[in-house]
């Protein structure tokens, strides 16, 4: 597996989980996603699917179509985007987008926060996920 991709902007995390399911590095997803017209100092990026939707769907890979509530980790699909961190601001819903991955049985999330000491986490019960977006063909 290759090292996880890690967030260079506070507000990158969508981009930097987009680069960790396409296998491609923070700056090459950036001009990706800056050519359409999708910048990390958006903080819809935070509030809003649409766009790491729109920058999988580019390169052929399909979602789910609706978020889907999150029960267990068991029950997640071998490839999806978690919501995780979920707070409010000015009656907004924000997150900070991973990945979540299960490779030979075994589940990890790549997580792009340049403040872990770790962007690959097994620490599941700490994550508290609210929903998720599976993600096939990738």
């Amino acid at each position: 597996m290759r090292t996880p991709v890690v967030q260079e902007e506070i507000t990158g995390c969508g981009i930097a989980s987009v680069a960790n399911i396409l296998g491609k590095t923070y700056s090459e997803m950036k001009a990706i996603a800056n050519a359409m017209g999708i910048h990390a100092s958006d903080k819809s990026l935070w509030s809003d699917t649409q766009y790491v939707r729109r920058m999988l769907s580019s390169t052929g890979v399909q979602t789910s179509k609706d978020e889907v509530p999150f029960e267990s980790w068991e029950a997640l699909p071998d490839l999806a985007l978690l919501s995780i961190k979920h707070h409010q601001e000015e009656g907004k819903d924000f997150w900070h987008w991973v990945v979540f991955k299960r490779m030979d049985g075994e589940p990890f999330v790549l997580d792009s926060a340049s403040y872990l000491p770790s962007n690959i986490r097994q620490d599941f019960e700490a994550m508290q996920p609210k929903w998720f977006i599976a993600v096939n063909n990738a």
